[in-house]
């Protein structure tokens, strides 16, 4: 009988434990510092890259796996008798998308099926955590992508940057805006829209306690509109904030679960450390 194996890029931020345990598969991306390129989570930490920043100066540039990358990660699976659902990084963020369709088309047809998340980092998972239980629930590949298209456009994703200085030197703003940010200790939050795209939301200005509670504030506004399975806190070195975090909305929340992950070196080359977030489904009612 044929299965449905679940296939990711490194961005979707989950436990490498989760991920070996549900059978998912995990095509990279590339972090690159001028000639050198490391694959995200393979031979490169986030803790290793922040080191290799403070020792070099530079910011390194993020880039997409080839088509190439996820044939010869698609090919053995589906040699094997399997049919993939590949759920992507938001093709309005990266070219990420658009290669693993490349990739898709030299399959035969339904061997492989790409699904746009429109998403970043756990928002990611948490189309992948559904896209498992329906498996679970032996849905067809059609059930599947119909279920995480309708789901996607329902996450919900903020986080506070604590610093412009990664988003300055990846010349996502100006050297103005870097420096004024710094003297007044303004920090950007960032939400992810329904197309897929980065918008900056609103500022926080003064201590990062500000920007921890003001996205606590937002989530529990709307806690009676959140899907129970779970909630994401996701951190880049800001450990003690997400247990914090995680800790007032298992109070004040009906979620079963909130899981604490660490942003991979895709996500913190773009914002840095200390950045922190919540993502969280909103329910159908």
């Amino acid at each position: 009988m044929t299965s449905i194996r679940i296939f990711v890029d490194s961005t979707c931020d989950l436990p490498k434990a989760w991920l070996e345990e549900n059978q998912i598969g995990v095509v990279p991306l590339y972090v690159n510092f001028n000639h050198e390129v490391y694959r995200d989570g393979v031979d490169m930490t986030p803790a290793e890259l922040y080191e290799k920043v403070k020792q070099t100066g530079q910011t390194p540039k993020t880039s997409a796996p080839s088509p190439a990358d996820f044939i010869h990660a698609f090919q053995p699976v589906v040699d094997n008798g399997h049919t993939i659902i590949y759920i992507s990084l938001s093709s309005a963020l990266s070219s990420t998308y658009a290669n693993a369709h490349l990739a898709a088309n030299t399959f035969p047809e339904g061997a492989v099926t790409i699904v746009d998340s429109l998403n970043l980092s756990s928002s990611i998972g948490l189309l992948v955590m559904k896209a498992v239980q329906a498996i679970d629930q032996q849905q067809s590949v059609a059930e599947i992508v119909l279920l995480l298209e309708s789901m996607r456009s329902q996450i919900e994703t903020e986080f506070a940057i604590d610093s412009l200085e990664f988003l300055y030197k990846g010349g996502r703003c100006s050297g103005m805006q870097n420096l004024i940010g710094s003297l007044l200790k303004i920090r950007p939050v960032i939400q992810v829209t329904t197309h897929g795209t980065l918008v900056p939301a609103y500022k926080i200005r003064g201590k990062r306690e500000k920007a921890v509670e003001q996205l606590l504030r937002n989530t529990l506004a709307h806690r009676h509109a959140i899907d129970q399975d779970i909630i994401f806190v996701v951190h880049s070195f800001a450990e003690a904030e997400a247990r914090h975090m995680q800790a007032v909305l298992r109070e004040q929340t009906d979620a079963r679960q909130v899981m604490i992950t660490e942003a991979g070196c895709v996500i913190s080359s773009h914002c840095g450390p200390q950045t922190i977030a919540i993502m969280y489904a909103k329910n159908n009612h």
